[in-house]
């Protein structure tokens, strides 16, 4: 059997990541959530994702750049 896909949500406002992240899991996507852009490269590092949803408007770094 293969493993679901993963998706990486990065966004800075905790509603927002609970609003969004509820709906893939429940269709058997591994979602992580990141609220930085610091955050996010480091679960990139770690667990590579297949598809990314990005804030472009972070605290630390502009979305572009992550």
């Amino acid at each position: 059997m293969t493993r679901p896909a993963r998706i990486l949500l990065v966004d800075d406002e905790v509603p927002i990541q609970r609003a969004l992240a509820p709906l893939p899991r429940s269709r058997g996507y591994e979602v992580d959530v990141a609220g930085t852009g610091a955050d996010a490269l480091k679960v990139i590092a770690a667990h590579p994702p297949g598809l990314i949803v990005l804030d472009l408007g972070l605290p630390d770094l502009e979305g572009i750049e992550v």
